[in-house]
This record gives structure tokens, sequence and C-alpha cells, in this order.
């Protein structure tokens, strides 16, 4: 019997396994019974991939047209390449420019026997075998058509046989009516079609989990240990790996081991993300052991265990679900053999007697995961904590010392910070420790000494309640901490030392409080994210059907923003836009004050619109959350500010593409009016409108009148229109504006709004108006470029682009050059 190795060959000399996630091409031994494969791969051309296990591999054909159940309809199948077994499992996406570029699924799995001896059929082009699959069953044939001159590969026709099995074509479908994965019923391809390749990043913020304090109920969850060790996220790119911490801090010299056993499994570019951890002789997480082998530089057994893939070969799958992330995760990790990196298994089970479990062999709790959710580098809602007890860091403030024969210190005295980021007392912890810890960790704070207390409210009596004389040190170093309970007081009780961090910033540390599952985890802000205290209801209502966003999410952003949105929206009146029924359905634009209140919402005083109740200002965070509370899905603001009504501040062109304008286009729209904005004289910003368009912003001195903002930007847009006929069009109307872009001057009115920036927009995909730089235009693919899902990296770019703007420019010499009749009004 062949043993596979040669009818592999071509099969490995047409793929580059470095850019490909399929198997290696190696024999396997034949198991029990004989393995068939119906793979679906739309590639070039939609086809049916039929593999009949044989020999240690996969006999193959492609399908065009697939199987059909009619004993009348023969299919042809052309023979290909041999595959390995391990094909049999493959579901993925092949990237642009590999053999076979396209979506891999699964369509049909099971067993096959063959009807004779089946290395003859095959070899005399007749070959009977009965099929036991999830889709395919009873008898079937495969015969060889008589060769041509000019054929390269073989073609056979594949025909099912008469028996129970069978169904005739107009009666029964199959490919059309069961087009899914069997690997999952129902369930979407596993990496959709429309990823594209992308230029892997340099750094990559992790998803982090909100803690909660229940089991979650409804939706499709799965639990993974909460490891006791330090989240590592991992970028690959061939031979060179780098490791990095949570907060981007490059550890790949402290961790040579793991990085040549990361290199030896040969992966495609991608990033990974787990978490490093130091296992004991029961095989569990140990916080301290991890920490003496940074001390001793001695990181050789330590074990990093990987639980998802936000990039591989080119792709980005972070917008892919996470149950398909995982499963490609763990096909790379179980081709290679390695002691050190190791795949973060998923536990069946109650959650409720997994969290027991937990608790029994002494392991800090449970991650659970929603199997549909993408990848965010932000809290999520979509990963919750759920801890079998009190645990969390600590900012060390200060130590007593050491009382008897007890070496080094006696107790550390700790501390987290409030709302306002003051470091407050939280108490102290002196059990945990061992001798060469207390002399370690006493050296190290010896170094690091202060003059006078961290704390805000720096504590009377320390230690145990007995005279203990406080030795304050800089507020820099964590400590990982368990304890019974937190005191009315805000102080811990039966706290237990684990160890020290350093993988997190101090300033970061603040009480952790569990989030109510009934009240939405999802408005649990991350450590950078302005808190507020808004109860949010029907959190986990889906707003926008085309993407799953919740109205959770849709409140996470407005605290992820709100710092960066704060100064857009300060005196400045806004209109809120409310989608009660989420963006399909019914929207509602709120521009003055109504009986429901929102609190962080003021009224501005009545007289600055006479005739309406007053208008509307945002004044803190908590008006962004409560507005979002109440289905406020967008937020535009008026061209000027309360202090200078009724003089605007800013001139707004709002770039509306009409039907046919490719996106080029409106790139090159916005790249004219900013010329002819600067021959004018005039400086202008640029954000993306967070829908279709672009928006060119022109700060603006607040001297000139309504009526000249308006009649100028009329004169703008309509000089445009005349010198650019073919691409702009200053009438509005979707008729008017076909293959053109409409420039809307018509937001320079008294009353009307403009999206603000940071603010999601009320449509699919819940698209964000961003600051760009001018810099920037040609990497912006679209007016939707950000969405609430995709915006976490922007956000440290934040208002840079627009940071020196021209704010005491005026319109005198623009009305001129334009008008004689706008100069005398300007």
């Amino acid at each position: 019997m062949a043993t596979g190795h040669a009818s592999l060959a071509e099969y490995e000399r047409k793929r580059d396994f470095a850019l490909t996630p399929e198997p290696r091409g190696s024999p396997a031994k034949p198991g029990a019974r004989l393995l068939f494969v119906v793979q679906k791969h739309a590639a070039r051309s939609l086809h049916y991939d039929f593999r009949l296990e044989l020999d240690g591999t996969l006999k193959s054909w492609a399908v065009p047209k697939g199987p059909s159940l009619d004993p009348t309809v023969k299919r042809m199948a052309v023979q290909v390449e041999d595959h390995p077994l391990s094909y049999a499992e493959f579901e993925g996406t092949i990237p642009p420019k590999q053999y076979g570029a396209g979506t891999v699924i699964v369509w049909d799995t099971g067993t096959w026997s063959p009807v004779g001896d089946a290395r003859a059929g095959l070899r005399d082009g007749h070959l009977k075998f009965d099929l036991d699959g999830v889709k395919l069953r009873g008898r079937w044939a495969l015969v060889r058509m008589k060769p041509r001159a000019v054929e390269r590969q073989p073609a056979w026709l594949l025909m099912k046989e008469k028996d129970a099995e069978a169904r005739g074509a107009a009666e029964f479908d199959l490919v059309t009516s069961r087009p899914d994965s069997v690997l999952g019923a129902g369930r979407r391809p596993p990496v959709s079609k429309r990823l594209r390749r992308v230029a892997m990043p340099d750094k990559l913020a992790p998803q982090l989990a909100t803690l909660v304090d229940a089991i979650p109920t409804g939706g499709d969850w799965q639990y993974e240990i909460k490891f006791d060790g330090y989240r590592l996220l991992t970028r690959v790119d061939h031979q060179s790996v780098r490791c990095f911490t949570r907060n981007g801090h490059d550890w790949s010299a402290k961790l040579p081991v793991l990085i040549q056993s990361i290199v030896a499994l040969k992966l495609a570019p991608c990033w990974l993300d787990g978490e490093l951890v130091a296992l004991d002789e029961a095989g569990v997480p140990n916080f301290q052991a991890l920490q003496n082998a940074f001390e001793k530089s001695n990181t050789r057994a330590l074990s990093y265990f990987v639980f998802d893939l936000p990039f591989h070969g080119g792709l980005d799958l972070r917008g892919e679900p996470l149950s398909t992330r995982r499963a490609l995760l763990q096909r790379l990790v179980a081709q290679g053999e390695s002691a050190n990196v190791r795949f973060s298994d998923a536990f069946a089970g109650d959650p409720a007697s997994l969290l027991a479990s937990a608790s029994e062999v002494g392991l800090e709790g449970l991650i659970g995961k929603r199997l549909g959710s993408t990848y965010r580098s932000a809290r999520s809602p979509d990963w919750v904590k759920l801890k079998t007890g009190l645990r969390q860091e600590f900012v060390i403030g200060g130590y007593t010392d050491p009382k008897g024969s007890r070496l080094g210190i006696g107790s550390l005295l700790l501390g987290v910070h409030d709302a306002q980021g003051a470091l407050r007392y939280a108490g102290n912890v002196g059990s945990g420790f061992n001798e060469r810890t207390l002399t370690a960790l006493h050296a190290k704070l010896q170094a690091s000494l202060a003059s006078r207390s961290p704390f805000v409210d720096a504590p009377v009596e320390v230690g145990d309640g007995r005279d203990s004389t406080p030795h304050w040190v800089r507020p820099e170093l964590l400590a990982e901490v368990s304890f019974a309970q937190w005191t009315d007081a805000g102080r811990i009780r039966h706290a237990v030392f684990h160890g020290v961090r350093d993988d997190k910033p101090a300033r970061q540390i603040v009480r952790e409080v569990s989030r109510r599952m009934a009240a939405a985890p999802s408005t649990q802000p991350p450590a950078n994210s302005v808190s507020t205290t808004s109860r949010v209801t029907h959190a986990e209502r889906v707003i926008d059907a085309s993407s799953g966003i919740t109205k959770g999410e849709l409140v996470e952003h407005y605290q992820h923003v709100a710092a960066l949105m704060l100064p857009h929206l300060k005196a400045r009146p806004v209109a809120l836009v409310r989608a009660p029924q989420g963006v399909n359905g019914a929207q509602f634009f709120q521009k003055h004050a109504d009986e429901n209140a929102l609190a962080g919402i003021r009224q501005l005083d009545g007289a600055l619109d006479p005739g309406h109740a007053p208008l509307l200002v945002v004044a803190s965070a908590q008006g962004l959350v409560s507005a979002a509370q109440m289905n406020v899905v967008e937020l535009h603001t008026w061209n000027m500010v309360s202090r200078t009504m009724p003089r605007p501040d800013r001139m707004v062109f709002d770039l509306d593409p009409g039907e046919g304008v490719a996106w080029p286009a409106v790139r090159e729209a916005a790249q004219l009016v900013h010329g002819f904005l600067e021959e004018l004289g005039l400086q202008s910003l640029l954000k993306t409108s967070g829908g279709k368009g672009l928006h060119v912003v022109v700060p603006l001195a607040p001297r000139g009148s309504w009526q000249t903002v308006r009649a100028t930007s009329q004169a703008i847009v309509q000089h445009m229109a005349t010198v650019l006929p073919q691409r702009f069009v200053a009438k509005s109307g979707p008729r008017n504006r076909v293959g053109k872009i409409y420039i809307d001057y018509l937001r320079n009115g008294w009353g009307a709004t403009t999206a603000a920036a940071w603010s999601a927009r009320a449509r699919p995909g819940l698209g964000v108006s961003v600051p760009v730089e001018w810099s920037e235009l040609p990497q912006v693919d679209s007016g939707a470029h950000w969405n609430i899902r995709n915006l976490s990296a922007r956000l440290s770019v934040g208002n840079e682009p627009w940071a020196g703007a021209a704010t005491r420019q005026t319109l005198t010499r623009a009305a001129k050059a334009l008008s004689p009749d706008l100069a005398s009004n300007s």
C-alpha cells in the first residue's frame, strides 16, 4: 500500500504555508472507517471539492455545480491533486494571490465504503461507493470520461445511484436548500469572503473583560479559565516575533524561549492574544511563581495560553465571530508541539458548576465570551469576568516596619484612585509573603521613598491598629491582593498578598465594581474612559440588525469618546436624533427641552431662541450616557456657542455624493474644496461624516452674522458648481445630484445643525464622525471609515488633527473675492 508521501508533492508545491492557513501536507494512518468530505469553495468561481480518503490521503475532485440527489443528473468532476487528511477539517479563507484564494467551508462530511476494490475502481475509471454523511447518503458512482487530447486533469462524472436516498431535481435542490457548513448547523462560513488583505498593525491593544456579579443568561457563551498571569499579545511576522504587555511594553527580551517556540510553529504573519502563566505541580497558575521567574530572569518554563487570533495571514479577523477565530487558532497551535505555547480550551458544562470547580482547585475564576462576538480593543460586554472571590490590583503607597523576627516590611499600605484621579487609602496587607519576597520588596520600596503620603486621605493609624510608623513611597508599584470584603469605609478586610505587578500603569487602578448582568455590563468603561453612573436599561437590545450592535455598545461608545467629544459640545446648542426602534425604525429630531429632563444635559436661556422651549447643551459625560439611555444615537451641534450668540463661529460644507459617485471622487472633491478655500485665505478642517460623505469645517471668529456666513457659503458652492459642473451641484434633491456631489451649504443657516465630531450615526453599521488630517484623506476609504466597533485604535489620535485651528479668521477677504455685495455685508 502506498504511503501517500509522493502523492502530496503537488499539493505542497502549489502552496506557500507562510501565507495560507491551509494545513501542511503529510499522510496519516487510516482510521477504522474511511473519511469523506465535501468542501464548498468560493474561489474565482464557486465549486464543491469532493474528497475520499484512500491510502492515507484525500483523493479529490472539483465539482463545479455540486452533488445532485437526482440519479438522472450527471455532475462534472475534475480530478485534482491529492490532499492531506488534515484538510478534511479545514475551514477558512485562503488569502488573495494564493492558490485557490477564497473561502472554504465543510459543506458535508462523514464516512464512505467502496463497493469492490477501490484502487482498481480508480485505476479503471469506474468507482462505486456508499456515503454516510450529514447531507449525502446512499450509493454513488464516479465514472471517468474518455480523455481529450488537450486534457490536463482527468474529467469524471459524479452520479447518484437509484435508492431510497435519491430525490428528483425538481423536487429538491440540495446545494440551494442546504448551503451552510455542517460544523455547527446554520453558522456562517468561518471567514467572510468580504475580507481583504491588510497591513498588520505594529501595535495592538487587547480586548478587556467586564467584571459581573452573575452568570450571563441567554445567548451563546463559552467559558475559559481566568488565568492568574500576565496578559501578552504577540506579533508574529515570519522569523520576527515580539511580545507586548496589555499596555504595549515590549517584553521580547525577557522571553527568549517562548519566542523560539513560537518561531518553531511556522505561523503565517499574525497577532496572538493570550496569558503568560507559571503552572505549579498541580497545573494551577501561580502568580508568585510567575513573578519569581521574571526576577530570576528564568522564564524558560512559563506557559503561554493563547485564546484569540485578531489577525492572520494578511487578514483582519477582528470582525469575524469568536468561534471562527478560535477554531483557526486551535488548528494553528495543534500543527506544532510546544510545551510553552498552548491553546486555552473552553469547558463544556453548566457555568455555575464550572465556577464552583474553579474555586475548589484554587483558580481565580472564569472568563465568559460570546461565541458570535467580534474583537474590540476596549473593555467589552461580550467578555465577562466571573471571580471565585474578591481580588484586584492596588497601588502601593507606603509600608510599615516588621515586628519581631520578621524581615523587610510589616505590611503594605494600599490605595485605589477615585473618579477624580485622587489616590485614596484602601487598607493594608501583611500576609501572603515569604522571606525572599519581603527582602526583595523592601529593597524596591527603599528606592522609591517619598517625603509625604501619596494618599489624599492619609490614614491616622496603619498596620494592625498598633502604633506603626508609615514609610511613604512614590505610588508606582502595584500589588495583586485577594481579600474577603470591602468595609463601608472603603477598606479591605483579610487581605492576602499574591505578587507585585508591573504590566499596568498605576494611574489606571481603581476599585473594581461588578456590573449587574440585567443592567448590561456594556456600561463598564475602560480605564481611560470618563466614568458615569447612569443605569442603562435593555442594553442587550439590538439597535442595528445588520451588525448586531446593541444599545449597550452605543452607551459604551459614548463613554469611550466622552473626553474627546465634550470639547466639541461645550456651550454649543445641540440637537438629538432619537431612534427608539433602532436605526431602521422611525427617528425623531429634538432641538428643544421637553418634560423629560436628562442628567448632564442643561437648558439654555429661553431668550436665545424666542418662541420655543429652551435649547439644549450637553454639559458633561453624564449627559452623553443619559442621552444614549433615552435612545439618542446622533448628536448634532449648531455653528455657535451660547456666549457669542447670535454670532456663528464656523462655516460647514457637507459633501453629499449622489447615486453613482465612487468614493475616490468624494475624496478628490474634498481636496478641491480645501484648495479653493485656501485661495480665499481660509483654513479648513476635515472630518468623516460617519455616513456617505465628508464634512469640511471652517473655524471663524464670531464676528459676522448668520446671513453673511450663509451667503458666503452659498457663493462658494455656486462657484464650485459653475466651474466644475461635471463634479458638483448646488441644488439639493436626489435627481439633481445623480453622478455628482451636492455641497450642502444650508447647514450654515440659523438653527441648522451638523453631526458633531465623535457622534455615532443612526445608520446601519453605526459609523462615527471622526476628525482627520488633510494628509490622511487618501487612506480614508468611506465616510463611515470608522464605526463604534473599530474606533478604539483611533482614540489615541483623538482631536490632534484639529489642534491649532485658526479660530480668529474672518470672511472679509473671501467675501471680497467672491462678490462686492458680500464684502459690504461681511
